[in-house]
């Protein structure tokens, strides 16, 4: 066989001709912004690119081939990832979509039980405060509840129809994708326990809870088992 003509002289040559010829993108930053880089596993700046292909001899730029992208580029590990990595919140905006959502539901369970009794008050305090609003209080949540109530016209205990509803979903629908089934069955067990804090659920506070798990995707027939699992002691 001579040399060059067997199969280690092909893949020679293919190297050398894909050394000569390739494809080069031209990168070019069309925005920034902070982002959870899925690499880092953290918050990192981000630059968003659009590219510009172009094929290539012995490394030269000559005849373009198309656009590419648009692609997200971390500061930090230089990767790219497609735009839905957009859609995740960073880790910033999740602690305060999370501190939003206990202290709306907070809220929205104590106005349908309402606050005669100060144990539940306490209770959603601590709840409150463990989610990250430091300067919550038993003393401030009873005085929002009357505000709204005074606000809206309703009295507390009643059920709070529609108006209470779409709070509940401002607060919860942009949270539910980004937790586990077990968070989002948490975020309802803290509200439950805030409900049996000063006896069994009334009728307004179950239909809250309804409204709380199907805000946060939870399935109609494991609310009832998270409820329930809401009257054993910690």
């Amino acid at each position: 066989m001579l040399p060059g003509r067997g199969r280690n002289g092909h893949g020679a040559r293919e190297g050398r001709v894909a050394h000569v010829l390739g494809v080069r993108v031209a990168w070019t930053a069309v925005g920034d912004g902070e982002f959870f880089c899925p690499g880092c596993g953290g918050d990192r700046n981000y630059q968003r690119l659009t590219g510009r292909r172009r094929f290539t001899l012995v490394g030269v730029p000559l005849l373009p081939r198309g656009e590419t992208g648009p692609v997200v580029e971390c500061a930090a590990c230089r990767r790219h990832y497609g735009m839905d990595v957009l859609d995740h919140p960073t880790t910033t905006r999740f602690s305060a979509m999370l501190r939003d959502a206990v202290h709306t539901v907070a809220l929205a369970v104590l106005a349908a039980g309402g606050t005669c009794s100060r144990t539940p008050l306490e209770t959603a305090a601590v709840a409150v405060r463990s989610a990250g609003i430091d300067d919550c209080t038993a003393d401030r949540l009873g005085a929002l509840v009357e505000a709204l109530a005074a606000d809206t016209g309703r009295v507390c205990g009643e059920p709070g129809g529609a108006s209470l509803a779409i709070e509940l979903h401002e607060a919860l629908d942009p949270l539910a994708p980004h937790l586990a089934p077990t968070g989002r069955e948490s975020l309802l067990l803290q509200a439950a326990r805030i409900a049996l804090a000063d006896g069994p659920y009334t009728p307004a506070e179950r239909d809250v809870l309804a409204t709380v798990g199907t805000a946060l995707t939870i399935h109609p027939d494991d609310v009832p088992r998270v409820l329930a699992a809401a009257r054993t002691p910690f």
